[in-house]
C-alpha cells in the first residue's frame, strides 16, 4: 500500500470511490488549515469535501451534505506521528 492516500475517497459503501482497505487504515483529513473529522467524501484533484448539514436526512436515511471548495489536505493516521 503506497503512503500517498487516493485523490478521491468517500465513507458511502454505494459510492464508487468507496475503498474499505483505505478507510480501515484510517485518513485525517485538513480542509482549508483546519482538522475536518465530519467528511462524507472529498475530492483533493477538483479541492471540494461534501460535508453533512446538521442532523438532516435525505429519504434514505442518509446525511444530507453540502459541498465545499478548498484546499484539502489527506493523510493517513497510522502514519501522521512518524513524520
Amino acid at each position: 500500500m503506497t503512503d500517498t492516500p487516493p485523490d478521491r475517497l468517500a465513507t458511502d459503501p454505494r459510492s464508487p470511490h468507496h475503498d474499505a482497505a483505505v478507510l480501515e487504515r484510517g485518513i485525517g483529513i485538513r480542509f482549508n488549515g483546519v482538522e475536518r473529522h465530519n467528511v462524507e467524501e472529498y475530492c483533493v484533484s477538483e479541492g471540494w469535501v461534501r460535508l453533512p448539514v446538521g442532523k438532516s436526512l435525505d429519504r434514505r436515511g442518509q446525511p444530507m451534505t453540502m459541498k465545499v471548495n478548498g484546499t484539502v489536505e489527506p493523510y493517513f493516521l497510522d502514519t501522521a506521528g512518524q513524520d
